[in-house]
Order: structure tokens, then C-alpha cells, then sequence
């Protein structure tokens, strides 16, 4: 079982304050659910809490861009990308202003239901011209993610963990770079997000006897532009990707669209959620229903690899969970 660090955002958030005189740490009254008090506590005069008011307070992030500070948002990721969609796009993404926003609790990691389920986040983000988009896995990137990407020119947004985060890597996040946790050629799973410590824990037990098998994390969704990546997965026999996300438009979409540009036979197996609205559980339970639990990760490398095991139901994006039936489960 991987080790856990306690908040490792908070401690990163700090020291890069303390590094980078400019930084302005941007909240909506959840400052301390995000990790961001302690910034807030050792420099108040360059902490703004502008409460329930997303769209204004992104709209004044572009500002304080142009007056050349450096504003960070932290926030739910709902808050982030869904709420305040059409400031980002033209007050951050469209003029490329120097801004970071982190979004916590994505996609089912929060049993608050679909209002607060960011399941289209990174497909929201992905889809605006000048931003970066990042998805960290592990309490490494949430320690490096903020030098990672410092260097970069315009808008970002990091799909970020909060609280008690399992560590994975030795090694500090780099943009643009994946990460081989098992060298495989025949099979290879691409997992981003929460979901690597589960892939990583199915796949080291079942490379014993399939030892063809790989596992690939990757952070930077876009650009998706690694090119050492692209050439392992367009080299497979099959392609398995594993998402906190819709399927539609997550990391099975940008996969796919890599896989088409290099015209690789590829099969590509989809773990992720369908179409559908969710609604409100335990993360192990929400997982389980919504297609992307641990039966379904081992559904799907278990039918990419011909063997015997649980139906990869969850590999459809979502399978069996229809539009009415996932949001009238929880009413």
C-alpha cells in the first residue's frame, strides 16, 4: 500500500509564495477546504477572499495579471470551470494571462452530487485555445506541480488531491513528460488522476502471469503533446484508459485523437463514466456504479488481454448506467 502525506498542496502553496513575491492566492470561502490558509495566514495582504462570487473573481485574476502579479485560484472544481466558464475563456484563456486555477474534488471524489461533481472539467479546460491542462495523481505532484508549471507563459488549470494523498513518485512533476510505473508493449493502460493507485495495485499483481502489460500515468492533458507517449500507445496491440471523467470528453477522447493523427491500429478500451448525471455516495460506491471501480478496471484489461474475468462494463463509459437511471439512484 502506497504511503499518504497529509495536505501536501498546503505546505507547496507556501513555500512558493515565499519563493515568488507576485503570487496572489484567490479564494471563494473555501480557503481552508482547499489548502489555502496557510498562505493566507503568512501573507494576508496578498490573500483575497472574494466569496460566492466565481465569475467577478475570475474577471479580476485577469486584472491583476495585467498588473503583473500572479494570481492562483483554489477552489472545487466545479467552481473552477462550470460556474465562472464564459470569464475564464475570455478574461484568462483568450488574452493568455499569466493565471493557475486548482480545482479540487473532481469528478467522483466528492460524494456532494452532481452539483458539485466535476465530471467535465478537463474537457471544459481542454477545450479552450492557450490553456494548459494537468491532472495530478499522487502527493509528489501536488509537492511539484506549482515549479512545474511556473515557467509557463499563460493560463492553467490542475486537477489537484486534497487531504490525505498517497505518494507514488520519487520524482517531481514535469509538464509534458509521462510516468512508466510498468513497462509493457502488447497491453498498455494510460491512467491519470486519483485512479493510478488503483491501476497501479491491479496491474502489479496481474503483470505476474501477463508480464506484456504496462502502466502509463499521465499528467499533461494538453498539450498532448509527449511525443515518446504517443508512439508507445500508437505501437500496441491495445490501449486502455482509465478516467475520473466523462468518457466523451476526457482523457479517452484526446487518446483517441492522438491514436487517429497516427493511423495506429490501436484498439482502445474505455474506463471512465458514460453519459450520464451522478449523483451523490461513497467514493468506493460511486466508483463501483458509475463504471470505473476496481471490477472495471479488471474487466477491462481482462478483456484486452482475452481472459477470463469480470465484464468490462464500465469500459462502454458507464455500460449499463443509463442517463435517468445514475441521477434517479440517488433521489
Amino acid at each position: 500500500m502506497a504511503p499518504s502525506v497529509l495536505k501536501p498542496f498546503y505546505g507547496a502553496l507556501l513555500e512558493h509564495g515565499k519563493a515568488h513575491s507576485n503570487v496572489v492566492v484567490v479564494t471563494n470561502d473555501l480557503t481552508a477546504s482547499c489548502e489555502a490558509d496557510g498562505f493566507r495566514d503568512a501573507f494576508p495582504n496578498r490573500h483575497v477572499s472574494a466569496g460566492m462570487a466565481e465569475q467577478g473573481l475570475i474577471s479580476a485574476m485577469s486584472g491583476m495579471a495585467a498588473e503583473g502579479l500572479y494570481p492562483i485560484y483554489t477552489s472545487f472544481a466545479v467552481f473552477c470551470t462550470r460556474r465562472p466558464y464564459e470569464q475564464v475563456a475570455l478574461t484568462l484563456a483568450y488574452p493568455a494571462k499569466k493565471a493557475t486555477i486548482f480545482g479540487f474534488l473532481p469528478g467522483l471524489t466528492t460524494p456532494g452530487g452532481v452539483t458539485h461533481q466535476a465530471l467535465d472539467d478537463l474537457g471544459l479546460m481542454a477545450g479552450l485555445p492557450n490553456m494548459t491542462v494537468i491532472e495530478a495523481a499522487d502527493a509528489t505532484d501536488m509537492e511539484t506541480v506549482l515549479d512545474a508549471i511556473h515557467p509557463l507563459p499563460g493560463p492553467v488549470y490542475v486537477r489537484a488531491l486534497r487531504g490525505e494523498v498517497p505518494r507514488l513518485f520519487d520524482e517531481p512533476m514535469r509538464v509534458g513528460h509521462h510516468r512508466t510505473l510498468a513497462d509493457g508493449q502488447d497491453v498498455i493502460v494510460l491512467v491519470s488522476g486519483h485512479l493510478t493507485v488503483a491501476a497501479k495495485t491491479i496491474i502489479d499483481e496481474l503483470r505476474v502471469e501477463h508480464p506484456g502489460l504496462g502502466l502509463l500515468n499521465v499528467a499533461t492533458l494538453k498539450p498532448f503533446d509527449d511525443e515518446v507517449l504517443i508512439a508507445k500507445l500508437a505501437a500496441a496491440r491495445v490501449v486502455i484508459t482509465i478516467e475520473n471523467h466523462w468518457v466523451a470528453s476526457g482523457l479517452a477522447r484526446i487518446v483517441a485523437s492522438a491514436l487517429m493523427a497516427r493511423q495506429s491500429r490501436a484498439r482502445l478500451i474505455t474506463v471512465g463514466v458514460g453519459d450520464t448525471f451522478t449523483h451523490g455516495g461513497t467514493g468506493a460506491y460511486l466508483e463501483d456504479f458509475y463504471g470505473i471501480g476496481e471490477r472495471h478496471i479488471r474487466g477491462a484489461i481482462a478483456e484486452a488481454l482475452g481472459v477470463s474475468g469480470d465484464a468490462a462494463d464500465g469500459s462502454a463509459g458507464g455500460g449499463a448506467i443509463g442517463l435517468t437511471e445514475g441521477v434517479a439512484e440517488g433521489l
